[in-house]
């Protein structure tokens, strides 16, 4: 009867074995054990809340839709739509960065999560192109204020060398809910698009209850240079130190070209798949293929990310979202575009954590909100600028001009995150020669925003509970202060 397929042994003559079969499935369990392992139990309510919130974020992804199909506006109005939910995004990545560090980041989670609660349910209601406009910008504005506080936390809650796998973790549990959410939308819009408004409001309002609930303040606190002095031990750190920042700018410039890549999904991509006569239900199913791709893969490629040079994975990064994108130009069927969109989600998966981590590691402890809040400002600005230029592009030359500029998009990113590598090779982050800088992507931290030994702000003296993990892992001093009190947050990404 051939192989015995069911047999415990390891003869040659089997072609399978459970007892390979067994062990190939301890590994996996072991490789997701360490995935998960090592992290904060407060960073898991970050996780929790932040599935919660993408569970319910429908508006953003189906909101070019909603005006061209459901409403009947062209694509340039959508694109305009679009834009001033990216201006409302701008101006609050710089507030809100500024507000992070100033006030916390609690309540600027709380503020930001209840004020996006009303405006979204605000924006199922209104029926004047000039309202819908306003308050989209609105939208833009309140959703986007958590990003800073919510990476800050981040930074502040886990050690150096996991950042980037806490990046990744928390990425994943944005597009395990945006799977979900993307493929359930377009069943709901069936019955009514107000009833997307109304859920992806109380979904966020949820998360407020969360994060009101479960997080507390992360905030570092400053300490003293010496015992009774007066200075602190690491300056204040204005906007105008961040805009000074080449290497960090360097970064921010090049996150730009690619968020503007990959706002090309939410905005050009449903409006392109409408004018091929797919509906809202097979965007729902491409779209989804890109939280699929990163629920199912994010994890086990962090795995060979995290202790990697960040330029070349962002070079490579760069190279298959431009590729996706252009892929697009040859699209006509569902099939094909879900193509498409699991080639740049590939350069998505490893553009992300990479270059979130690359942001911590150069970020200064007490100007980590600022950092964090600049870099949120690329992807607001892309989220503004992207809107504009494809739905222009789209209705003056069509899609194929539009998908074949954004493969040239890539690789001018692909040739700036080269230059980006030979910079920092050149001299190491501002923290690992005693700035405070995080560590990212394959770089421990410096002393001031690394793991040690002394005690954070309202946490014990030890990392058990805390958000350090010992006096060793940073490469520019063996000690420092310990990221403060334990916290978490949700944004609405």
């Amino acid at each position: 009867m051939g192989c015995a397929a069911y047999r415990l042994s390891h003869s040659q003559g089997c072609g399978f074995h459970w007892g390979e079969s067994s062990v190939s499935v301890v590994r996996l369990r072991q490789a997701a054990k360490e995935s998960v392992s090592g992290l904060p139990r407060e960073f898991w309510w970050l996780w929790t809340s932040t599935l919660v919130n993408r569970l319910g974020g429908f508006v953003a992804t189906f909101l070019a839709m909603y005006l061209t199909v459901d409403r009947g506006y062209s694509a340039m109005f959508a694109g305009l739509v679009g834009a001033l939910h990216g201006l409302g995004g701008a101006v609050a990545a710089v507030v809100a960065g500024v507000l992070t560090d100033r006030l916390g980041r609690r309540p600027t989670l709380l503020v930001s999560q209840l004020s996006t609660a009303v405006t979204v349910a605000m924006l199922g209601f209104v029926q004047n192109p000039v309202a819908i406009a306003v308050v989209a910008c609105l939208v833009g504005m309140t959703s986007n204020a958590s990003r800073p506080a919510v990476q800050a936390m981040i930074a502040d809650i886990v050690a150096p060398r996991d950042r980037v796998r806490a990046f990744a973790l928390n990425y994943w549990a944005i597009n395990l809910g945006f799977a979900v959410s993307a493929a359930a939308a377009g069943l709901i819009a069936r019955h009514g698009y107000l009833t997307l408004f109304l859920a992806d409001a109380g979904m966020t309002l949820l998360c407020a209850v969360i994060v009101f609930g479960k997080v507390p303040e992360s905030r570092p606190e400053r300490e003293p240079a010496a015992e009774g002095a007066a200075v602190e031990s690491e300056p204040e750190v204005g906007l105008g130190a961040v805009l000074r920042d080449r290497r960090f700018m360097a970064v921010v410039a090049l996150s730009f070209l690619v968020a503007t890549l990959i706002q090309q999904a939410f905005v050009a991509l449903p409006v392109a798949m409408g004018a091929d006569g797919l509906s809202s239900t097979d965007f729902g199913v491409a779209i989804a293929m890109n939280g699929v791709l990163i629920v199912a893969v994010q994890i086990p490629v962090t795995r060979f990310l995290e202790h990697r040079e960040p330029a070349p994975l962002l070079m490579v990064s760069a190279l298959l979202t431009g590729a996706g994108f252009g892929l697009t130009a040859f699209a006509g069927s569902v099939g094909m575009y879900a193509l498409a969109v699991m080639v740049w989600t590939i350069g998505e998966i490893i553009n992300s954590p990479t270059q979130m981590g690359l942001v911590a590691r150069l970020s200064p402890t007490h100007g980590r909100g600022r950092y964090q809040g600049m870099y949120t400002l690329s992807w607001s600005l892309a989220s503004l600028i992207a809107p504009l230029a494809g739905g222009a592009v789209m209705d003056s030359f069509g899609a194929d001009a539009l998908w074949a500029a954004s493969a040239v998009v890539g690789l001018v990113a692909a040739g700036g995150y080269v230059a980006l590598g030979r910079a920092l090779r050149s001299r190491p982050a501002a923290g690992e020669v005693g700035g405070g800088v995080g560590a990212g992507v394959g770089a421990a931290s410096g002393p001031t925003s690394g793991s040690g030994s002394t005690s954070g702000s309202g946490s014990g003296s030890t990392s058990t509970s805390g958000s350090g993990s010992g006096s060793t892992s940073g490469s520019g001093s063996t000690s420092g202060s310990v990221a403060a009190s334990p916290a978490v947050g949700a944004g609405s990404s």
